[in-house]
């Protein structure tokens, strides 16, 4: 594996074997001194030209915690300000001496660009409403704790998935790893062409909650146009929200996960979020670990122990 840009293509065993490698980096960071020798010496890059507050942070720890270097790049203090190109921009921070790259991007498919100007490897932290391979990872991590296996798990994915990066790549890790996946949104929230993705669909909630082991939750992405392909937010909350009421037709060790960032009140309801079968902290713990996992298996680091 020279870069990690995408869950496309992963067999059942590839992914397996980086949950297997996360869980171990699960037990490193709950030791009393969180972190190992394995990376000494390399350094990594956070390149996130759009924002983020989980992906950028939990990237940072796992490079500290393996014991490498990181450096940190903003592109509204950075030199893009005077026009240097992007292509330009990554080559000057190679010359610096880095390692890998993590690279998030409003563009589809920036990621691949940069792989192609560097050896280096690229990890991708998000592009576009394109693909989020680490996150699928460490929702897939967080649904395995849970239940011990994905096999034959139905998991409802609802709200904006036309223009969620979350939901591509969940989708194609959910159902390689055994997963019954159904699309729950408004059919303009909904992929142009749902039928190229392994899963099943549905515009209705609560047609399908009581079924569900797993209510994976998305934001409406107003950045990318999701607020406006349906009347107002209070009528998206009445038929898609994950309120109280909804949360109670659950099954009893049925679970809810969100990627955040959480508008409350809007796509789940504070108590929702803030209930114990709600795994959201636990998504974002396991974030560290599977990003640990994926920077240990590209620099290729020495055992963790």
């Amino acid at each position: 594996m020279n870069h990690f840009l995408t869950i496309e293509g992963l067999t059942r065993d590839d992914l397996g074997s980086l949950l297997d490698d996360a869980d171990e980096f699960v037990e490193v960071l709950h030791r009393p001194i969180p972190k190992v020798p394995a990376l000494r010496g390399k350094t990594v890059a956070t390149m996130f030209f759009e924002a983020s507050t989980r992906t950028k942070m939990s990237f940072e720890k796992a490079a500290k915690a393996l014991s490498a270097d990181t450096m940190s790049f903003s592109p509204g203090t950075s030199s893009l300000s005077k026009g240097e190109s992007l292509k330009d921009t990554v080559l000057t921070i190679k010359a610096m001496g880095t390692d890998a790259m993590v690279v998030r991007h409003t563009a589809t498919g920036a990621p691949w660009r940069i792989a192609e100007w560097i050896e280096q490897p690229v990890l991708n932290g998000g592009d576009g409403a394109h693909q989020h391979p680490t996150q699928a990872l460490l929702d897939a991590l967080t649904i395995r704790q849970h239940f011990g296996t994905l096999d034959d798990l139905k998991i409802g994915i609802v709200g904006d998935i036309r223009h969620s990066r979350v939901a591509r790549s969940d989708i194609q890790a959910f159902s390689t790893l055994g997963a019954d996946v159904t699309m729950v949104a408004p059919r303009t929230l909904l992929p142009v062409v749902p039928e190229v993705f392994d899963a099943a669909v549905s515009e209705d909630l609560d047609d399908v909650l009581s079924d569900l082991d797993v209510v994976y939750v998305l934001r409406v992405q107003a950045e990318r146009g999701g607020a406006s392909v349906f009347p107002s937010l209070p009528e998206y909350t009445a038929r898609y929200g994950v309120t109280k009421e909804r949360f109670s037709r659950l099954k009893p060790d049925a679970i809810v996960l969100h990627p955040g960032p959480m508008n409350r009140g809007v796509e789940i309801e504070g108590a929702v979020a803030d209930d114990p079968r709600a795994l959201i902290l636990d998504q974002v713990f396991n974030g560290v670990a599977v990003r640990m996992a994926v920077l240990f298996r590209l620099l290729g680091g020495e055992h963790a122990e």
